[in-house]
């Protein structure tokens, strides 16, 4: 996610101002205080969207968020925010509890509630905003939930840790159908995550499953190019069987072998023409994305693109080097 906000731009005497602004006008009114003097603030935030979902990523100076209740009271569209630490630590407090997050964990708290969000060692965090009404959770389960620390104990939470760290810079899925097919999962697997953490597994079972399939495929994603990537790692990675891994993809009208090689070429096209790919072999394009043999590779690039990996390079060829 690329920064839209960068305070290194903007005068000192603006900033406090400026960053207020972004902050209300794109996720949530809050009174900001900022740790150290105008002169010396430095934030950096980045926005996106996936369908009703906001995203902000921010790195910044200490800082003190504040949801007042008079702001709290006033609020038009309830909404619940997830909180992701990446880096260093923060405290959050809602409804009678504190908590401290350290780098793999995440909180969850409510815009109609009053809360504080004390950043001392500076910024490096994810707020993922959902509708509150989009959850579809009673109220007593979503207050018990909040300034709790989540990931370290829920094996739930942990794997929601991960997807929603990536959802949150990835600018392939805050767009066009690849985000309208993520918003759905996206809200499912916090519904799993409160329930499982409330005890109601029962609750968090179909949340669960239908948010397996956008899983599996961002694992592929992540892991593509790995040569030991298989069915059984791959089932193994979700604690599922191979057969039920084949059956979720195929509901999804995948083939896991076409998939994996589809992208492994699309790849290696990419990198043949680019300028850069030039100081490496073909053989050696193809084995990093997983080709193992080059002749192979040749054969299957060719079918897929009419073409052989060296003719497409020499088409890619820059003016000057023809």
């Amino acid at each position: 996610m690329s920064p839209v906000l960068d305070t290194a731009f903007i005068p000192p005497r603006d900033r406090e101002e400026v960053v207020r602004h972004a902050v209300w006008e794109s996720m949530v009114a809050v009174d900001i205080e900022h740790g150290p003097p105008a002169e010396d603030i430095s934030v950096r935030i980045g926005l996106g969207t996936v369908g009703p979902i906001r995203i902000c990523s921010a790195w910044a100076t200490s800082v003190t968020l504040r949801r007042t209740e008079r702001l709290a009271r006033e609020d038009e569209e309830p909404a619940v925010t997830l909180g992701v630490q990446m880096a260093g630590s923060s405290l959050v407090v809602q409804n009678g509890r504190e908590c401290s997050l350290r780098p793999g964990q995440f909180a969850v708290y409510e815009s109609i509630a009053p809360y504080t969000h004390l950043f001392d060692e500076g910024v490096d965090y994810r707020f993922i905003r959902f509708p509150r009404a989009a959850l579809a959770l009673p109220d007593r389960m979503l207050r018990d939930i909040t300034a709790v620390p989540l990931g370290s104990d829920n094996p739930i939470a942990r794997l929601a840790f991960t997807y929603f760290s990536q959802l949150a810079v990835s600018d392939e899925l805050h767009q066009g159908v690849h985000g309208d097919a993520a918003v759905q999962p996206s809200t499912e697997l916090l519904r799993a995550v409160v329930a499982s953490q409330h005890g109601n597994s029962g609750l968090a079972a179909a949340p669960l499953d239908a948010t397996l399939g956008l899983r599996i495929t961002q694992y592929l994603r992540e892991h593509l190019a790995d040569r030991d990537l298989s069915a059984a790692r791959i089932a193994a990675a979700h604690g599922i069987s191979v057969r039920h891994l084949y059956a979720v993809l195929s509901r999804s009208g995948i083939s896991l072998g076409d998939w994996i090689r589809a992208r492994r070429l699309a790849e290696c096209r990419r990198e043949l023409a680019d300028p850069n790919g030039r100081q490496r072999t073909i053989a050696a394009i193809g084995r990093s994305w997983g080709f193992v043999d080059a002749t192979h590779f040749s054969k299957v690039f060719k079918r897929a693109y009419g073409m052989s990996p060296r003719a497409w390079r020499d088409q890619h060829r820059p003016a000057s080097c023809a």
